[in-house]
């Protein structure tokens, strides 16, 4: 069966996700922009998130390119697809990524309001899912065709599928910087209990990266 999988997820030094006050001014939350130094000195996140060239190889670069390899299908919440709240108004949110999204495989968007699917160019398909994580998972592999299923953000929703149990491995890269307030990704969950370790932990200037994989 193809794995779920945590990549390039960032925290901070005091374990926070995301900051405060998230919205349409501000995605990741006040301070939440300062997390991922790191990935925007890669190549791989300057390339499928601004089309651009340059950025340094080397060890953020091998955490970057992991985390696009063998993925046929995304999961995601609502509040990562864009800051719309509640029942939808109408379709014209479409994400923040423009016509093109950086995804070319179907994604699944975890909401309690029933939508559409959203088709974009290059392959990328939103679906809205309603029925909960593990239908969503369900779905995604489904579309996925064998291939491993990513989850993004936000913090919320990578709590629920590990309390369920149905992460098989999650990349966690910690950004050498403090937000002192918003979202704690760990906060309340117990990875030993729940049958996690640390199976991978390396460093760079800009982040150290763990993985965590289920036993």
């Amino acid at each position: 069966m193809s794995k779920l999988r945590v990549e390039s997820f960032t925290v901070s030094l005091d374990g926070f996700g995301a900051g405060p006050d998230q919205g349409l001014q501000n995605p990741l939350g006040v301070g939440g922009t300062s997390l991922h130094g790191w990935a925007m000195s890669t190549p791989t996140f300057r390339k499928k998130v601004f089309g651009q060239d340059g950025g340094e190889p080397g060890i953020d670069e091998d955490f970057a390119q992991r985390g696009f390899r063998n993925v046929g299908a995304w999961i995601m919440g609502r509040n990562m697809f864009g800051p719309v709240r509640g029942p939808w108004p109408d379709d014209s949110w479409r994400g923040w990524w423009g016509d093109n999204p950086v995804y070319q495989v179907p994604v699944f968007v975890l909401t309690h309001h029933p939508r559409e699917p959203l088709v974009m160019e290059g392959g990328t398909t939103f679906y809205f899912v309603t029925e909960g994580p593990a239908v969503a998972l369900q779905r995604a592999r489904a579309a996925a065709g064998g291939n491993d299923v990513r989850l993004g953000g936000g913090v919320s929703v990578i709590q629920q599928y590990l309390r369920l149990g149905l992460i098989d491995e999650m990349h966690i890269a910690i950004s050498p910087v403090l937000l002192g307030a918003g979202e704690r990704l760990l906060d309340g969950v117990n990875l030993p209990a729940l049958g996690y370790a640390c199976t991978q932990h390396q460093a760079s200037a800009l982040a150290t990266h763990a993985v965590f994989s289920k036993q």
